[in-house]
């Protein structure tokens, strides 16, 4: 939101409570100062009933049709015109329309606040969909397809759980608060820096891109600030690939700038390769479209290839492979399978 609220009272009437929640939330969505995070947190601290109000937008918004599924691709704000609020009688319309703003935060935001471990992720996002996360403390987060995170701030620490994909975090800095990114029982430490991080299957990849950041392999709690110093420090630059519960086999790898751009080509929608095997191309077009491309043949899935695509560009392709490469593709409902032509 662009327009400025002035900070919600620490009043415990529940109606006041929901208010003061809507603005936090709108504050939220529009980006807090430092001294407003501070009050923010503080109001969360004063009252469990706080966190338990944010909860119940949550749900409530979940509830009446979700609406941030339908918005329209390349509008991260829901439309407007479906934002109706509910009418309720006897409440003051200043609250109506903060608890909208809320409504419309909530859609596209994220709920930090005190949850079970088995509510929904904070964040997810379907095959072939992104999503740019800005973070109450200034860190934003761009989260790749099929992927999915947590977000748990704290008064000592600020911590996200990558719970399945791929992420790019650009932190901000505040030594007071370190920001720790867990993953499985991989925790990556960081205070102001950039990263992606990649699960594959039980590997974790760590690409810096700036600063430095610090790798453990113990398991984070969620409730607790961490003080174990971190066993494994890696410099932007580089990529440290650390196999769940084996930190001391981590390895690290000096990258060039060629290396992280196809890294980081997601992030502009492009799938970029260089002397790949057909194999892990097709790994990569599968990550981000329904409709899955298989190789039939061993030989075939050992070719290289260099290229530059839309990420959600597999038909071309194919259609490359069909008129240059000597492949035969069969074309099925929700599948293509490739073979070399006899």
């Amino acid at each position: 939101m662009s327009a400025s609220f002035n900070l919600p009272p620490d009043d415990p009437d529940s109606d006041e409570v929901e208010a003061a929640a809507a603005v936090w939330l709108s504050l939220r969505d529009r980006g807090m100062s430092e001294s407003e995070m501070t009050a923010f947190m503080r109001w969360l601290e004063q009252d469990p009933h706080h966190a338990e109000v944010f909860a119940e937008l949550d749900t409530a918004w979940k509830e009446v049709g979700r609406l941030v599924a339908i918005r329209p691709e390349n509008n991260i704000q829901p439309d407007r015109d479906l934002l109706a609020p509910r009418h309720r009688p006897h409440r003051r319309s200043g609250g109506a329309i903060a608890t909208l703003a809320a409504a419309a935060a909530l859609a596209v935001g994220l709920f930090i606040a005190n949850r079970p471990e088995s509510a929904r992720p904070t964040a997810e996002t379907a095959v072939g969909a992104f999503q740019k996360i800005d973070l109450p403390d200034g860190s934003v987060v761009q989260l790749n397809t099929d992927s999915a995170l947590d977000v748990k701030f704290a008064g000592h620490e600020r911590l996200v759980r990558l719970i399945r994909g791929e992420a790019h975090f650009d932190v901000a800095k505040d030594a007071s608060r370190p920001f720790r990114v867990a993953v499985g029982d991989v925790s990556i430490r960081a205070i102001g820096t950039a990263f992606n991080i990649r699960l594959r299957g039980a590997d974790v990849e760590v690409l810096v891109t700036e600063g430095r950041i610090g790798v453990e392999s113990t398991p984070v709690k969620t409730r607790e600030p961490a003080a174990v110093p971190a066993a494994l420090q890696v410099s932007a630059g580089k990529i440290a690939v650390v196999r769940q519960s084996q930190l001391a086999a981590a390895e690290v790898i000096a990258v060039d700038a060629p290396h992280v751009q196809r890294a980081l080509a997601w992030q502009e929608r492009r799938i970029e390769f260089d002397a790949l095997p057909l194999a892990d191309v097709v790994e990569e077009f599968n990550r981000y479209n329904r409709c899955k491309l298989v190789i039939t043949e061993p030989a075939l899935a050992r070719k290289v290839f260099t290229g530059t695509f839309r990420a959600d560009g597999y038909q071309a392709f194919v259609r490359i492979l069909e008129d240059t490469f000597g492949v035969r593709a069969d074309r099925r409902t929700d599948e293509i399978r490739l073979q070399s032509r006899r």
